[in-house]
């Protein structure tokens, strides 16, 4: 199976995004790992990157819904519109320690998401990511 160019987290926990790095870099799926606190940094970066390097757009980005601010239903409306300039596939999952099925329904009724993940991002759920979406 192939390696992740780079895997982006947006989480606003740093406890929890301190653990997902351990996690993602322990399954070696990504050569780099891009951890955003906030939708705002999130967005800014990758239209950076489709401005200057589209290339290294993340292949996997693994987004919170509830963060202050901005949330994830509010990255997702952004994002929504970047995703016809991307020049490959990137693979978006929502994660959260959120099990209403209200919250998985609306993740599942955007296109750009791949799948609901509830937290806590493990190994296991990396392998699986990695193989169906990796290979």
């Amino acid at each position: 199976m192939r390696k992740a160019n780079a895997v982006m987290v947006i989480d606003d926990d740093k406890v929890n995004n301190f653990i997902f790095k351990k996690v993602i870099t322990s399954s070696q799926i990504a050569e780099d790992i891009i951890m955003h606190y906030g939708v705002t940094d999130a967005l800014n970066d990758i239209n950076e990157m489709l401005e200057n390097h589209p290339h290294d757009l993340p292949d996997l980005i693994f987004l919170d819904i509830n963060m202050p601010i901005l949330s994830g239903w509010d990255f997702l409306e952004a994002y929504k519109e970047l995703v016809p300039k991307f020049s490959k596939k990137v693979n978006l999952f929502m994660f959260s320690s959120s099990v209403s099925s209200n919250d998985i329904e609306r993740a599942k009724s955007y296109d750009e998401v791949e799948d609901y993940i509830s937290k806590p991002l493990t190994l296991d759920i990396l392998e699986d990511i990695q193989r169906k979406y990796l290979s």
